[in-house]
Formats: C-alpha cells, sequence, structure tokens
C-alpha cells in the first residue's frame, strides 16, 4: 500500500485513511499520463491537465466518476493485462502503473476524487533510477540542492573560461566559456561529402555554457571507473552504507574492467576511451557530486555549435583538408593509435581535438532524420533517448579520413561495439570494440531541474539489455 495521510475524525471515534491529491495522485499523473492527455488534441479526446476538463472530456464520456472506481475508465484501464489494447498507460510509454499506484486511484476515486482547486497539472519525467540503488530520486535532489546552494554563492560569478580540479583526485581540467546564440545546424547539400543526415539544416538557438577545453583524459576518468571497492553490476556499491558514505559513493560507477582499457595506446594526458554513453552520464554526474556544478554531455546543437565556433565551413578551420595536419589526429598521422589531448591547433573558442582523436560522445538519441523532424528556431534542441540504440557521437576519430571529421558529420552507435566482450549479458560500461570513442563535458549557465538531471545521468538506466 502506498504511504497516505491519516486523518482522526474524532466525531466517529475511528481514524480514516485518506488520499492526498498534491503527495500522491497528481504525481502519478504527472509523471505517467499527462504527457499524451494535454493540449488541443489529446490522446482519447482526455485532457487530465485542469480539473474542469479531466472531469468531463473523453471521446467515450467522463473517465472519472467521484466515489466509483469502477465505473471509472481512468482507473479500470490501468489495471488491465499489460498485453491489453486498452491498458493505460501503454507498455510502450512508461506502463504499466505499479500495484500501488493503481490502488491509490482507485481509493482516491472512491473518496470522491478530490481535485483542489486551481491546480493544474504538467507533465513531468517519470524518474529512472536503478531499484534497489542509493543512485535514485532522493540521490538527484541532493545533488540538486548543492548545485542550488552552490549556483547561490557563485551569483556574481561571470561567464568566462576556468581551471578546476576533481576533487577526490586532484587532477585538472579546464572549461571553455561558449556564448549564447544562434547557428545553421547541418550542412548544406553542396558541400562535398555532404551526407542525407546532415540536412536539411535548421537554425537553431543555444543558451549559453561552458565546454571541455579538451577530451576527457584518463587521468580524469580512471579513477572513477577503477576503485577499490567491490560494486554490483549496476554500479552500487556492495558495502553502500547511507550512515557512513557520502553522495559522491552513492553514485554508480563501473565494475572493474576485464581488460586492459588503453589497449597499450598510453595513459597519462590521452583521451579516455570505449565508456558507454551511461559510463560517461555517470561520470558527470560523479564529478558533479563533488563540485556542485552540473556536468553533463553536450547535446548534438551544443557540440556542433561548439565545434564550428562561428564558421560556416566544412571544417571550423575552413574547407581545405589539408590543413587538417595542424588540427586533428586522423588516419593519415595518427600512427593507428589516439595522441595525447590538446597537441594540435585549437579551433576559433579554444576548443582542442573537435576534428579527430576520438569520437564524442553527445546526449542525444541518434535519429538520420533528425533535422528533418528539427523546428527550424529551436531552442536548446535535444533528442532525447527512448530506446538503448543507436546515441549520437561526433567529432570523427584517429582512424577516421578527412570527410569524416567535418563539423556536422554524424554517427550512431551500434550494438557491434561491444562484440568483444565476453560477459552474458555484455556489460552496461564498456564498448570494447570502440577504441576510437570518447567524451568531453558542458555545464550548462542554467541550472537544471531534478527531472532534467535525471534526464541526462539516467537515459539508459532500464533500457540497458
Amino acid at each position: 500500500m502506498p504511504a497516505i495521510m491519516v486523518i482522526i475524525c474524532l466525531s466517529m471515534g475511528e481514524a480514516r485513511a485518506v488520499v492526498d491529491f498534491a503527495t500522491h495522485v497528481q504525481p502519478i499523473l504527472e509523471q505517467n499520463c499527462v504527457s499524451c492527455h494535454q493540449g488541443a488534441e489529446p490522446d482519447g479526446g482526455l485532457n487530465l491537465t485542469t480539473k474542469q476538463q479531466a472531469f468531463s472530456s473523453g471521446d467515450n464520456g467522463p473517465v472519472i466518476v467521484a466515489k466509483e472506481p469502477e465505473a471509472s475508465s481512468l482507473y479500470i484501464r490501468t489495471r488491465v493485462s499489460a498485453l491489453a489494447a486498452s491498458l493505460m498507460p501503454p507498455v510502450n510509454a512508461v506502463g504499466p502503473l505499479a500495484k500501488e499506484q493503481v490502488e491509490t486511484l482507485r481509493q482516491w476515486i472512491a473518496e470522491g476524487a478530490n481535485w483542489p482547486e486551481g491546480v493544474t497539472l504538467t507533465a513531468k519525467a517519470k524518474p529512472t533510477v536503478v531499484k534497489g540503488s542509493p543512485d535514485n530520486l532522493e540521490l538527484l535532489e541532493k545533488i540538486h540542492a548543492l548545485i542550488v546552494e552552490r549556483s547561490t554563492a557563485d551569483a556574481k560569478a561571470e561567464m568566462v573560461d576556468y581551471e578546476s580540479r576533481v576533487p577526490q583526485t586532484n587532477v585538472p581540467f579546464a572549461m571553455k566559456a561558449i556564448p549564447g546564440g544562434t547557428f545553421k545546424m547541418g550542412s548544406p547539400a553542396t558541400e562535398p561529402n555532404h551526407g542525407e543526415n546532415e540536412g536539411p539544416q535548421r537554425e537553431v538557438k543555444l543558451e549559453p555554457f561552458w565546454m571541455g577545453k579538451c577530451e576527457v583524459t584518463w587521468d580524469e576518468y580512471e579513477p572513477f571507473m577503477i576503485s577499490v571497492v567491490e560494486r554490483e553490476k549496476n554500479g552500487k556499491r556492495k558495502d553502500f552504507d547511507p550512515t557512513k558514505h557520502t553522495i559522491v559513493d552513492a553514485v554508480s560507477a563501473p565494475t572493474a574492467p576485464y581488460m586492459e582499457m588503453s589497449f597499450g595506446m598510453g595513459q597519462s594526458g590521452y583521451p579516455a576511451i570505449s565508456m558507454t554513453q551511461h559510463a560517461a552520464n555517470k561520470y558527470c554526474q560523479w564529478l558533479s557530486a563533488q563540485t556542485g556544478h552540473f556536468y553533463r554531455l553536450p547535446t548534438e546543437a551544443e557540440w556542433e555549435y561548439a565545434c564550428r565556433a562561428g564558421t560556416t565551413t566544412a571544417y571550423s578551420f575552413g574547407d581545405d583538408p589539408a590543413l587538417l595536419d595542424d588540427y586533428a589526429w586522423y588516419y593519415e598521422n595518427s600512427d593507428a593509435q589516439y595522441q595525447k589531448v590538446g597537441t594540435k591547433k585549437p579551433n576559433p573558442w579554444g576548443l582542442y581535438d573537435m576534428h579527430g582523436n576520438v569520437m564524442e560522445w553527445t546526449a542525444d538519441q541518434y535519429q538520420p532524420d533528425y533535422y528533418q523532424r528539427l523546428t527550424g528556431g529551436a531552442t536548446n534542441p535535444y533528442l532525447k533517448p527512448d530506446k538503448l540504440y543507436p546515441r549520437s557521437v561526433r567529432g570523427g576519430g584517429w582512424d577516421d579520413d578527412p570527410e569524416n571529421l567535418r563539423s556536422a558529420v554524424r554517427r550512431g552507435s551500434d550494438p557491434s561495439w561491444k562484440q568483444q566482450d565476453p560477459q552474458l549479458p555484455k556489460s552496461i560500461w564498456y564498448h570494447t570494440d570502440a577504441m576510437w570513442l570518447g567524451f568531453r563535458m558542458v555545464r550548462p549557465q542554467k541550472i537544471p531541474t531534478v527531472e532534467e538531471m535525471d534526464a541526462y545521468w539516467n537515459s539508459a538506466t532500464g533500457k540497458i539489455k
């Protein structure tokens, strides 16, 4: 049974359980139902955003009948078989609801379906945290509170470049301030080697953010990847004790690697490689829990905007691939391996290795026709992942030819990147066959909500197979 508010009815001399709308019903509807039942054309003609609409709309009449759960399809359709087409919410969305949630709706309706006047519901993301792990909604709320507290202290800080250190390891890293603005995302059809997935070009707007000056190195990432504690496969510490451990300890982290993950190509000063997007996301969460700043992977739009750095040419240095040797490590000059970060020329905004060295994870789901779906003039576009493959990577790597290092080139991840992984099921932390894949971080100037933090850091949770 869900936790419910208990009111003592003195006149009757007995305790009666009452479901509180704001505490127990509103979160169920906002996280599971409102996204499909809002706007001018809600599913089934049912709009669940206001009391008046919720109690009067629906193609087949009202779906909520106060004090009559068995006459209320809002309740009835939540408890049908998961195989039934009438299930609400459907399996391909976020259904079915947990038994406790279904019982809460039943009891709420039976008690009169109280909906306080003036309360309007808005769709909210359903937290996708690991079951049985301290890396849960409560942890996200604690990290969020830390970020808000830190931002208050930094309220007068300017949007400028900065250098910092990972608190637990004292390893340095640097962030470049990227000004907000608009740009044309994608490449024109006239650009040599233009790919269909690079168009049509769309003008989009980005708010200011900081971006890693270089790709995340082994110096930064390895202490996160390899620790002295034993972990469950989902990354939870086996010895986790909330009375002894910190919010940093609660963040899920990789299990011990089953091979040497630099593959002999070099470690100190070299880019970390072969991590899944989930692992890169969790590194960002781990660093955020230490610093009180929100770090995450860049969106595709942020990545390309920063890579172009105000240019409209095929590369950030122009259209001539003959100049690549000055700016990038790629097939012709890499000696068949990655190289130390920051050893070539940077782009106009001071970012190194945006072309070549290692491909870089972005936060988005990869869709070949993304730009066809993208509305021109969109602000901070982000294609939130809804499945594990493919996820978007950018930038080209040390084994790529010049045409694949262009600013607009897009690719998607693939299960074959785990082909040599001997584990069954495959690891959620390593892409053993992607020795040309790494990442860099961004830090948006605007502080996210808890739901947004969850969407970025836990986009693979529950989808890992």
